[in-house]
């Protein structure tokens, strides 16, 4: 297990905490048609930490192409329909291709580890055709204040965030709980804030830029190579 990352509840837990059984049967939230919103129809696709398909299989649906990525055979298992499904810490691929969408969902960017992002982010950068994009999912401005908060959703679970710890050095210990009717599950994992300036700079070292967010509350936001004008 990785440092600082834990979980319990039925099945298969990854090295960072995520429930294999949880997230096959979580549903997708918007990120299928904010992610279809802001890219060319039919474009292919590299889902960068898919786990068990949740966001893959909407895309499919809509008809992209993905190749899904994720250092867990237990989730890469659930997925269907993909191009392809490779196992691999995403700070280690390197598949000698670009992708006309590279997409960093799921917080990944928040990691505590600055060489992580680093490394994260360089992957993208390597991976994004000319001109093509990376989507990244960031955190919301109060994901680190606004706590306990929950959601209930009307398929019936509930997911909550529990608790937001100080670690040091910046870096928060973040615990969820999800509690359906026939099972729960907890999540411990560490996260690290990063302001609009902090986010933007690490981007730039990866040689990227912001091209645009889309989302009004900027979780979701398109960059493109560094180099490329403003017209894209």
């Amino acid at each position: 297990m990785r440092e600082g990352h834990q979980g319990t509840g039925p099945g298969a837990i990854t090295p960072d905490g995520c429930a294999v059984e949880l997230y096959a049967r979580f549903p997708p939230g918007d990120e299928p048609d904010v992610i279809a919103a802001a890219v060319p129809a039919g474009a292919h696709i590299l889902e960068l930490g898919s786990g068990a398909g949740r966001v893959t299989h909407p895309l499919l649906e809509r008809g992209f192409r993905v190749t899904a990525v994720d250092e867990s055979a237990e989730m890469l298992e659930r997925v269907r329909g993909a191009e392809r499904t490779i196992r691999t810490p995403i700070e280690d691929l390197d598949l000698g291709e670009r992708f006309d969408v590279v997409l960093l969902g799921s917080f990944l960017v928040h990691t505590a580890d600055p060489a992580l992002r680093h490394a994260l982010l360089d992957t993208c950068a390597r991976h994004v055709a000319p001109d093509g994009c990376v989507l990244i999912q960031r955190e919301g401005a109060d994901y680190h204040e606004n706590v306990p908060r929950e959601r209930v959703d009307p398929r019936g679970f509930t997911v909550r965030i529990a608790s937001v710890e100080p670690v040091g050095d910046g870096v928060d210990s973040v615990r969820a709980e999800y509690t359906f009717p026939d099972a729960a599950w907890t999540q411990t994992f560490r996260s690290r804030a990063l302001t609009k300036e902090q986010f933007e700079a690490a981007l730039g070292e990866a040689g990227l830029r912001v091209d645009a967010e889309l989302t009004d509350d900027g979780i979701w936001v398109r960059a493109v190579p560094a180099g490329r004008g403003a017209e894209g």
